[in-house]
């Protein structure tokens, strides 16, 4: 019997912890069986202090974690997947290089899914490159804006194939 797994996700910056994208992804995640968790980080602008709220959030399970994060959320996801184990990285143009927040690691120890939008005008696509090319992580470029939401079946179907594909 495999260990269960939990699916915890981290909204971006403007954002909160159950908006579209979060919301369809986490139903999904629940009819593949798994449980879900989506941490609030609304009025908390440092992404180092999100980090260590989803480090802490981390530590409260025995399951396997796969991290979700969106834009800020993606750097989130990733500051955290630096210190605390995780299953998988499933990365929604994630912020990862943004002047002034403390410098990532270049790399991972998780399997990492990156989508990101060819029209994304917030967080350069770039950093979503060089991300991939430093982890070896599957990158999926999607005719899409910085939101994703006009991809949103797509990226349904890109978040199924991370949740099946043995992370």
């Amino acid at each position: 019997m495999s260990q269960r797994r939990i699916v915890l996700f981290s909204h971006g910056q403007e954002s909160g912890p159950w908006g579209t994208k979060i919301t369809a992804l986490a139903q999904d995640a629940k009819d593949a069986g798994l449980a879900v968790d989506s941490i609030d980080y609304r009025g908390m602008a440092d992404p180092a202090e999100r980090a260590r709220k989803l480090i802490a959030r981390m530590r409260n399970f025995s399951e396997e974690i796969l991290l979700v994060g969106s834009s800020m959320g993606g750097y989130v996801a990733v500051a955290a997947a630096q210190q605390q184990p995780a299953a998988g990285l499933f990365l929604m143009a994630p912020a990862l290089a943004v002047p002034g927040w403390p410098k990532l690691g270049e790399t991972v120890s998780a399997p990492a899914f990156i989508v990101h939008g060819w029209q994304d005008d917030i967080v350069p696509i770039e950093w979503s490159i060089d991300f991939a090319r430093a982890n070896h992580a599957r990158l999926h470029l999607l005719n899409a804006g910085h939101s994703l939401t006009e991809a949103l079946d797509e990226i349904q179907g890109l978040f199924g194939a991370f949740l099946s594909a043995g992370t």
